[in-house]
C-alpha cells in the first residue's frame, strides 16, 4: 500500500484490544471481544488472543487462539505449520486448507489501529470476518 510504513515484528509486540465480527453467508452473526498480545520468545513471537465469543441465541463462550509469528511476519499455527505471511505494508495473503480457501486483507493505514478482513470459502465454510486491533495504550 502506498505511503504506509512497513511493519516489523517489534511493532506488534505488546497488548492490543481486539474486536471481531463474523458474518456467515447464511446471515448468522457472531462477535469476539478480548485482547491479543504478541510476546517475544527468541527470534519469534507468540501471538495469543483471549476473550469471549458471543453467538446470538447461543450464549457467550470463552475463546482463545495462539499463533507463532517470525521476523519476516510469517504466521504459523501453534504446531508450527505455515499459515500465511502478513504483507509488511498491508495487502493480501491467502491460505488453502483443503477444501477451503482463506483470503485476508491487512490494512495498516490507520496505525496503531489496524484490521484484518478475512473471507473464507469452500464446501464446509462460507463467512467473512473483520478483526480490528487497537493498541491497548491508545
Amino acid at each position: 500500500m502506498d505511503d504506509v510504513p512497513a511493519r516489523q515484528l517489534g511493532d506488534f509486540l505488546g497488548r492490543w484490544r481486539l474486536q471481531r465480527e463474523i458474518l456467515q453467508d447464511d446471515g448468522a452473526k457472531a462477535r469476539f471481544e478480548g485482547t491479543a498480545y504478541w510476546r517475544l520468545g527468541g527470534a519469534e513471537a507468540d501471538y495469543i488472543e483471549e476473550g469471549h465469543l458471543v453467538v446470538p441465541g447461543q450464549g457467550r463462550f470463552a475463546a482463545h487462539r495462539r499463533y507463532i509469528w517470525d521476523k519476516d511476519l510469517n504466521v504459523c499455527f501453534e504446531d508450527g505449520r505455515f499459515f500465511h505471511q502478513v504483507p509488511a505494508t498491508g495487502g493480501t495473503a491467502q491460505h488453502w486448507c483443503s477444501p477451503d480457501t482463506y483470503r485476508v486483507a491487512y490494512d495498516f493505514s490507520r496505525w496503531p489501529r489496524w484490521q484484518a478482513v478475512w473471507r473464507v470459502d469452500g464446501p464446509r465454510k462460507a463467512y467473512s470476518m473483520v478483526s480490528v486491533y487497537r493498541c491497548a495504550a491508545a
